[in-house]
């Protein structure tokens, strides 16, 4: 089976590749627009963006899996033009190569945030009406249109495709931070931290826990939209509570704004039923491995 991973040496493309890389009978093919980062895969330094993207693939690719985009809001924010023209352009040039060559697979990397925060507050899953129209972000607007183009593709050429809309992810990486790593590095480096409200909570996934969910995705059949989230809701308080176990010490805590807690409620159990998929590291564990991270690259620095 031949694979081709778009997004490359993307904090999720290198650990997808990693651990693709166990399996024997899989040939990886990758592309990104940085030099290479991965070992023993065959890589070509492209742009999504270009319509001829698909003249440089020279073997035939069995699945995409399609990671590469702008995922930062601020960056999206900063500059539209690039925002739209990379992830709704980018994936309607990957769906072209798809077609072209055959494919039979497609796997989209979307988003949460296609839910809207006032429903995701009151709960959500893959069968939740979305719309453009509740939506502030852009990222999370050039998500969703770029969902659509996969729903329209599947109707008109039949190849399997799965949209895959990732929960907020973490684990071992030393910038783009999420609110996990960010937090952790806090209690780390300071003696106080302030927080809006330490009951704002997520269903943060680690990164290993997200690799194993697209993995499985590869097995799918037909359309599919599978959420790919944490096990249980994970506060900020919970985050410094663990944090502080870890690193042993106790900070004081500033909470601006108790009362009005940012929740976010998307559920995974039709997904995680659908693809025999649990989520296995801890927010301990995760935190653990993180530290030993910083701690090796503070002695390589």
């Amino acid at each position: 089976m031949n694979i081709f991973i778009t997004g490359a040496n993307s904090f999720v493309g290198i650990e997808l590749i990693k651990k693709l890389k166990s399996h024997p009978k899989i040939k990886i093919f990758g592309c990104d627009l940085s030099k290479n980062k991965n070992t023993n895969i065959h890589f070509i330094k492209a742009d999504i963006r270009k319509k001829d993207i698909y003249k440089k693939l020279k073997n035939k690719i069995d699945i995409i899996i399609h990671l590469a985009a702008i995922s930062r809001d601020q960056d999206c924010s900063k500059d539209l033009y690039e925002c739209y023209n990379t992830n709704v352009n980018g994936t309607l040039n990957m769906l072209d190569v798809a077609n072209k060559m055959k494919v039979k697979k497609f796997i989209f990397a979307s988003t949460e945030w296609v839910y809207d925060n006032e429903n995701a507050k009151i709960g959500v899953n893959e069968n939740t009406k979305i719309g453009l129209d509740k939506l502030s972000s852009d990222y999370a607007k050039s998500k969703l249109i770029s969902e659509d183009h996969c729903k329209s593709f599947y109707k008109k050429y039949n190849i399997d495709m799965s949209i895959l809309r990732f929960g907020i992810i973490y684990g071992e990486r030393f910038s783009n931070w999420s609110a996990v790593e960010a937090i952790f590095n806090n209690v780390k480096q300071k003696n106080n931290i302030s927080v809006g409200s330490l009951k704002t909570s997520r269903k943060f996934i680690h990164i290993k826990d997200i690799c194993d969910g697209i993995i499985k995705t590869t097995k799918l059949k037909n359309f599919n939209i599978i959420n790919l989230q944490g096990n249980k809701l994970i506060s900020l308080k919970n985050i410094i509570n663990i944090s502080e176990k870890i690193l042993k010490k106790k900070i004081v805590i500033e909470e601006k704004n108790s009362k009005e807690p940012s929740i976010r409620k998307v559920s995974s159990l039709i997904s995680n039923k659908k693809i025999k998929f649990k989520p296995k590291i801890s927010l301990e564990q995760g935190l653990l491995g993180l530290n030993n991270y910083l701690k090796n690259k503070s002695i390589l620095q």
